[in-house]
């Protein structure tokens, strides 16, 4: 198992991204939270906590599994698990550059 402070850098071979929203580094915590960076240098946190333990949470049930929660890395600029799983770059950056933080629900 990876360190869960250990930063994971985007891993896509070749790939620039431009837009300030693109994530280029993702930390995953306990209690289903990430810290992220993205290209413009914004930082911020994401509690996915409400998101994975909701009852309407579809595909991020299988976030609940700690062990794949921690898995999280950056791909083309979106932080995403394995089993096709990510979050809208776009919209956390919004809501990080507003509050600091974003609590999907």
């Amino acid at each position: 198992m990876r360190n869960q402070t250990e930063p994971i850098q985007d891993s896509a071979t070749g790939v620039i991204p431009r837009a300030p929203w693109r994530v280029v580094e993702v930390h995953a915590f306990p209690g289903y939270r990430l810290a992220v960076k993205f290209m413009d240098g914004t930082t911020g946190e994401i509690d996915m906590s409400r998101l994975v333990m909701s009852d309407s949470a579809g595909i991020f049930t299988q976030l609940r599994d700690p062990t794949l929660f921690t898995q999280a890395y950056v791909e083309y600029g979106a932080v995403v698990w394995p089993g096709e799983i990510d979050l809208a770059p776009d919209t956390m950056y919004d809501e990080i550059k507003k509050h600091g933080r974003w609590v999907p629900e």
